[in-house]
């Protein structure tokens, strides 16, 4: 009978709301990154990643990675993302 008076009372129905609510949320570093991706800066580094690992994927035997490329282009959005999330944080 505890078990039913439980699940009777309402608090399944609320910790149902509660992961709608949470669903709904938009995590605003997600946002950030995915706007600063799209700048000029951003989107030439990206160019060349993506040009790099076309190179690498079309060799059999390589010994290149795109390492460089990639840390390059990560400094340069993290780099956009910390001017920006600060302001998002409460």
């Amino acid at each position: 009978m505890r078990e039913e008076k439980m699940l009777t009372n309402g608090e399944p129905e609320e910790a149902e709301e509660e992961e709608e609510e949470e669903e709904d949320m938009v995590d605003p570093l997600v946002t950030i990154r995915s706007k600063c991706e799209q700048t000029e800066h951003c989107v030439h580094l990206r160019e060349k990643l993506e040009t790099c690992e076309a190179r690498v994927n079309s060799r059999s035997n390589t010994a290149e990675d795109c390492t460089e490329e990639l840390f390059d282009f990560l400094h340069a959005r993290d780099h956009c993302v910390a001017h920006k999330i600060f302001n998002k944080i409460k």
